[in-house]
């Protein structure tokens, strides 16, 4: 079945840095776009990067832009996230999602058709 399972969220100071992992199975991981999500307690889930099929040129929100870089492996099936400077608002449980074809945007949860379950980053002031 799909499977989608992050890891290396934790706790760090602000300033600070952590790579997160997504390990994908279950489909053809070559034949998705990729990206990874975030939803603080009493918010919206919001994307935060995303990056096509064949790696090419990635999308960032404007608060996370020159901070965050996404990466794919795709002989590992892997997505992975860099987070460096990190700030107290990027405090948030973060999802890998992976998305079908798709024209509207990327980083819209409407163009992601399944989720991992999360992993929690902590940044403290």
């Amino acid at each position: 079945q799909v499977q989608l399972v992050e890891s290396g969220g934790g706790s760090v100071p602000a300033g600070g840095s952590l790579t997160l992992s997504c390990v994908a199975s279950g489909f053809t991981y070559t034949s998705y776009r990729m990206a990874w999500f975030r939803q603080a307690p009493g918010k919206q889930r919001e994307g935060v990067a995303a990056l096509p099929t064949g790696g090419g040129t990635p999308t960032y929100s404007d608060s996370v832009k020159g901070r965050f870089t996404i990466s794919r492996d795709n002989v590992k099936r892997s997505l992975y996230l860099q987070m460096n400077n990190l700030k107290p608002e990027d405090t948030a449980v973060y999802y890998c999602a992976r998305g079908p074809p798709y024209s509207g945007d990327w980083l819209a949860t409407t163009g992601y058709d399944f989720w991992g379950q999360g992993t929690q980053v902590n940044v403290s002031s």
